[in-house]
């Protein structure tokens, strides 16, 4: 076999399709839901984590598919399973959401299998793909084929909200549902086109690479003082900025009277900065900042971003906000390159598997922490102060001031374990970013 000669491009297309069902939910479905159904923002955000929740069984799937092939394929089969029940799942939520709206009995139960099935469907998708995508291709051409993998997302899901944005306006539910079943039309055609002749038939086993669990993981890095620190401070650092995910656009809707189509399109704002920020750092930033200071650049950004959106909400002041929106994409993608490289600086010859691993389950454990709190704290507040705007801002406050004490623990951290020397690779960064998000 040729790696060198490997299309990354159809493997490419594989995670676009996968990826691209989260657009509209946590783009259109949050809003929705909560501004225009008027949903508790806590219940939201619960059904909107399962993913992350279901994140542990990539362990047990990626166990189970390396010794239990179908038609001789280990891979394009789970593919497939989790592909469709993934699509099959992100059809139910619009029509969960709408019975959630006439308060029928129906609705939750719906509500929980449309979800769940979307968060089963996703992480055995995404395991089997990126087995397939390291099977596929040598170690040295490896972080260029994820490279492109999450290259192709980013700008998939930025011109996606676009166009979603564009066939909601004007908003209507029957657009919704509309917009859902060709969200998966689309992401079922793109799954086809990538898969098509990608994985051979072969009654070769394959080599088998051994996963860690969990608690192998922490049990291991227990062991070493200032990686635990780190792993805290990743976890707070992570639910405070990515917190906001279920949040933004319901705040939009209520503190400026957005359209559906105008805070769609808020995904692409944050998206072109953070993808900007990434490749700024990578070519520009970390030639002239350690890695403890571009963390720190990050997190004063990011938190920037978060004062400045809360802020405008009190001020009624739409231009504030998309400045603060921008700023804290920013700061996401300086952090999480910096961070990033900071863990790689921390990370021994031979163990790099292990501590993505722990940075894995450190970003699955924070989007689930950051957003369930986040929408059970506006639901809090909301209801003692009677003000739902308040709601919003206080939670925005919070998260700032949570990545105050982020940046207080990163200077915890001993310099003393971090290896400036390891040279900052840009295509390897994003290829481990890629394979944890």
């Amino acid at each position: 076999m040729n790696y060198e000669s490997l299309s990354k491009f159809p493997i490419g297309l594989v995670h676009l399709s996968i990826t691209l069902t989260f657009v509209p939910v946590t783009g259109v479905l949050n809003r929705v839901m909560i501004h225009e159904f008027e949903i508790l923002a806590s219940v939201v955000a619960l059904l909107m984590v399962l993913p992350y929740l279901f994140s542990p069984l990539q362990v047990f799937i990626g166990r189970y598919a390396d010794t239990h092939p179908i038609a001789g394929r280990k891979r394009t089969p789970y593919i497939v399973l989790g592909a469709l029940l993934c699509i099959g799942g992100l059809e139910l939520t619009p029509l969960a959401a709408l019975l959630m709206a006439e308060k029928s009995w129906q609705a939750m139960p719906l509500a929980v299998v449309g979800f769940g099935l979307w968060g089963v469907g996703y992480n055995l998708a995404v395991v089997s793909y990126l087995s397939l995508a390291s099977e596929r291709s040598n170690a040295a051409d490896r972080p260029r084929v994820v490279s492109v993998m999450w290259f192709m997302m980013i700008v998939g899901a930025i011109a996606a909200s676009i166009l979603i944005g564009r066939a909601l306006s004007p908003y209507s539910n029957a657009a919704l549902v509309r917009v859902f079943q060709v969200v998966g039309l689309i992401s079922l055609g793109l799954i086809a086109l990538g898969l098509w002749g990608l994985e051979p038939r072969t009654d070769q086993p394959l080599q088998r690479h051994e996963r860690l669990t969990p608690r192998q993981i922490f049990s291991a890095l227990a062991q070493q003082p200032n990686v635990v620190r780190f792993f805290i401070y990743l976890v707070l650092m992570l639910a405070s900025i990515l917190g906001q995910d279920v949040l933004l656009e319901p705040f939009a809707a209520k503190a400026f009277d957005m359209s559906v189509k105008e805070t769609t399109q808020l995904n692409a704002i944050w998206g072109t900065a953070t993808l900007s920020a990434m490749l700024l750092y990578g070519f520009v930033l970390n030639r002239f900042l350690a890695r403890k200071q571009g963390a720190q650049l990050g997190l004063v950004l990011a938190a920037g971003g978060l004062l400045t959106i809360a802020t405008s909400g009190l001020l009624s002041m739409k231009t504030p906000f998309l400045i603060g929106l921008a700023t804290l994409g920013l700061g996401t993608g300086i952090a999480t390159s910096s961070n990033l490289a900071l863990m790689l600086g921390m990370t021994p010859e031979g163990q790099t598997g292990m501590y993505m691993g722990a940075w894995g389950i450190a970003d699955a454990l924070s989007r689930a922490l950051g957003n369930f709190l986040s929408g059970f704290g506006r639901d809090a507040i909301t209801h003692w102060l009677g003000h739902p705007l308040m709601g919003y801002v206080s939670v925005f406050f919070a998260q700032a001031l949570l990545l105050s004490v982020s940046l207080w623990l990163l200077q915890q951290i001993s310099e003393a374990g971090i290896d400036e020397k390891k040279k900052f690779n840009l295509t390897e960064s994003i290829a481990l970013a890629a394979e944890t998000d």
